[in-house]
């Protein structure tokens, strides 16, 4: 049966601590995602923490397996049990975890359909096998699944359930993942993983096998980034023509989202699109400077010719429209976006300065968000 929110002043306080829990966990992960929820209204934030942190802890669960003995089939048990946990929020008896119990509330009241969460657990279920990618059709079928469903649910939880709406935030999802891809080409491969297109190293005159056992940067494999950061970039420009379709408040959040980033794609070019050496990081001040253009893209975000759907996408649209329900979150309210836009540029500003608190001495020159840990941007 379908859950709803808790009517007993008890049982909703506990809810609310359940979500509370889910907002810290997405203040230690991605500084980025973070920065863009603070632009989002609270009927949205809240529950995207949610979904954030059962994704979070999803990927953990996989990505937490330590390579070596008997890490298949402890990955295996991994895939196992979050099914199960899935399964069991869907029937309105989520595991004792706060973010299982917010996830499961968030994911009846927002008529997410299970097909989404589904699809991303197949993709950790790739990642556990360390599948790679024949070609670019390939690598956005596994996108598709880790971080366009995402953006589907999203954009559900915004109440923007029309098809072009679903498709443009899909696109973002896919958009981003191809730039994570793309910044993290070194840390993958010195982790034996390789999520480029196969073809596309071979066109390069590059190894697969042999690039994995010694990774280091060489012109053919810039080739290939420049070549995926191109592609990112059609999805962020198809993605910025669905800002349009959502509502007035949740635009600032998407559209600093689109921006932060693609940004992250211009450090990589900046670096001679070298992230095999070092791992782009957008500096702080960079990061308000887009926060700032993301309140103007926001405002003049205006509706666009329908385009069809990413190939890879499709899936999920088919499921959202046939499985969705209306939605009971309330109608938007009144939004206060230079209030908002002042509380995120606040906050740059104290990780600018604590970054250059602990910044040793002889490295001013060095990118103000180094320390990040945060793989998602």
């Amino acid at each position: 049966m379908p859950m709803r929110w808790p009517d007993s002043p008890a049982a909703a306080a506990a809810a609310r601590a359940d979500l509370a829990a889910c907002r810290a966990l997405l203040r230690g992960g991605s500084r980025s995602f973070q920065m863009a929820s603070l632009l989002l209204p609270k009927r949205v934030a809240r529950p995207a923490a949610a979904l954030y942190a059962f994704c979070r802890l999803a990927d953990d669960a996989i990505d937490g397996t330590e390579p070596g003995m008997g890490a298949g089939g402890a990955r295996e048990a991994a895939l196992a049990g979050l099914q199960a946990r899935l399964h069991a929020a869907y029937a309105g008896r989520p595991a004792a975890l706060p973010a299982d119990r917010a996830f499961a509330l968030v994911v009846a009241q927002h008529g997410i359909p299970r097909a989404l969460p589904e699809a991303l657990l197949e993709g950790l279920a790739w990642d556990a096998a360390g599948r790679r990618y024949p070609s670019l059709a390939a690598l956005e079928d596994y996108a598709a699944r880790v971080a366009g469903a995402v953006g589907a649910m999203m954009a559900l939880l915004m109440g923007a359930r029309g098809g072009e709406a679903l498709a443009r935030a899909s696109d973002l999802g896919v958009a981003m993942q191809l730039t994570n891809i793309a910044r993290d080409i070194g840390e993958d491969a010195r982790a034996g993983r390789l999520y480029l297109p196969l073809d596309w190293l071979r066109e390069a005159g590059l190894a697969p096998e042999a690039f994995l056992a010694a990774p280091a940067f060489q012109p053919g494999l810039g080739t290939v980034v420049a070549r995926l950061l191109r592609r990112a970039d059609w999805l962020y420009a198809r993605a910025e023509a669905g800002i349009a379709l959502l509502p007035a408040d949740c635009r600032p959040g998407i559209a600093a989202a689109r921006l932060l980033y693609a940004e992250i794609g211009r450090q990589v070019e900046r670096q001679g699109l070298d992230s095999v050496a070092a791992r782009a990081v957008v500096p702080a001040r960079r990061k308000a400077a887009l926060l700032l253009r993301s309140a103007a893209l926001a405002l003049r975000a205006a509706p666009a010719p329908a385009a069809p759907p990413l190939a890879a996408n499709r899936f999920l649209l088919r499921a959202s429209a046939a499985e969705a329900l209306p939605p009971e979150a309330p109608l938007p309210g009144a939004f206060d976006i230079p209030a908002r836009l002042a509380r995120v540029l606040h906050l740059f500003e104290r990780l600018e300065r604590r970054d250059r608190a602990h910044r040793p001495a002889g490295f001013e020159g060095l990118s103000d968000g180094l320390s990040d840990p945060a793989r998602a941007g």
